[in-house]
């Protein structure tokens, strides 16, 4: 259920976040018996993060440096497909190919890691994909997408039947203030909301959340971030059953979004357009209204966005491909 009237309330949980990691908490403490808030800023769930990326569904072949990772990947990979299968993309070829120049990791290097990661590397000739000369190894692999619309939609259903959750959309935090052992979240149009818990899930605004507690001001996160670019794309015919990833350097990946029928375009180099260190992030975009070190916005909303990088990733992929 949504309600956005009801002026203060106890709730057993209160989750900052309708992201993916947001619904999957609510979801699981609502199956327990207990009541359930959701606060997120946008008007509708899964605007951002869970949205907003590849879609790729990792089973380890992007960390050939970092055996640990990958095999931390494999595992979780497993249980991701079990617990999404209802929206996970499978039906597709996914090519890992190592560049001839420029990359940190040979074609040898590459086989030699998925041998000890234990993942599938089945060899193929780079010809089948790649210009001559541009690639020395090329590899079908195991690896999926997920489509996010269908992964909200299912959250989206399983939510709105309980009635011990309540989704608010739209709101912004003004401060969380700890009395005895509870919180209480304040927002800026006034509305009160109590917890002995409260969950931040709000992944790129977490050192934000962090600033709004009133008496004592948690330590923040040293986080890089990054305004990226995904670029959205229909794959020509011979691609469409096909998702190619270049690695592991200054390269580009192109491969189905999810079950949407569009191909997502991203590059090492051109992806990310801005980066801040800073405890909350300062881009020279922000407006101060819309979006703030304080309260980021949408880029997908946003007229001020950076210039798209497309014609210098599509450059890149044509280079090779």
């Amino acid at each position: 259920m949504t309600d956005n009237n009801i002026k203060s309330e106890l709730y057993d949980k209160v989750i900052i976040g309708a992201g993916l990691y947001g619904m999957y908490a609510a979801l699981y403490c609502a199956e327990m018996g207990q009541s359930v808030l959701i606060l997120e800023t946008d008007p509708k769930p899964f605007m951002r993060a869970t949205y907003i990326n590849q879609a790729r569904v990792h089973m380890g072949y992007h960390y050939p440096r970092s055996l640990t990772t990958a095999l931390k990947s494999a595992a979780y990979f497993k249980r991701f497909c079990d617990d999404f299968s209802f929206c996970i993309h499978d039906k597709f070829d996914q090519v890992y190919a190592t560049s001839e120049k420029f990359s940190w990791t040979s074609a040898q290097q590459f086989r030699d890691f998925c041998s000890f990661a234990n993942i599938r590397c089945e060899e193929i000739s780079p010809e089948r994909y790649f210009k001559q000369g541009m690639c020395d190894g090329a590899f079908l692999t195991q690896e999926y997408t997920y489509d996010a619309g269908i992964l909200r939609d299912y959250y989206l259903d399983k939510l709105g039947n309980r009635n011990n959750v309540s989704i608010k959309y739209g709101v912004i935090i003004k401060g969380i203030e700890q009395d005895s052992d509870r919180y209480s979240i304040e927002l800026d149009d006034g509305r009160v909301f109590r917890s002995s818990f409260v969950l931040n899930a709000t992944y790129a605004g977490v050192n934000q959340i962090i600033d709004r507690l009133k008496l004592q001001p948690g330590e923040h996160f040293d986080l890089k971030y990054e305004l990226c670019e995904i670029i959205l794309c229909k794959p020509s015919d011979e691609l469409k059953d096909t998702g190619i990833t270049v690695m592991d350097g200054p390269f580009f990946s192109v491969m189905p979004f999810g079950k949407t029928g569009y191909h997502s375009l991203t590059a090492v180099t051109f992806t990310p357009h801005v980066v801040s260190y800073d405890n909350t992030p300062s881009f020279g975009c922000q407006d101060g209204l819309y979006c703030s070190p304080q309260r980021l916005g949408n880029c997908d909303q946003c007229p001020n966005k950076p210039a798209s990088a497309w014609q210098y990733m599509s450059h890149l992929a044509d280079k090779y491909l």
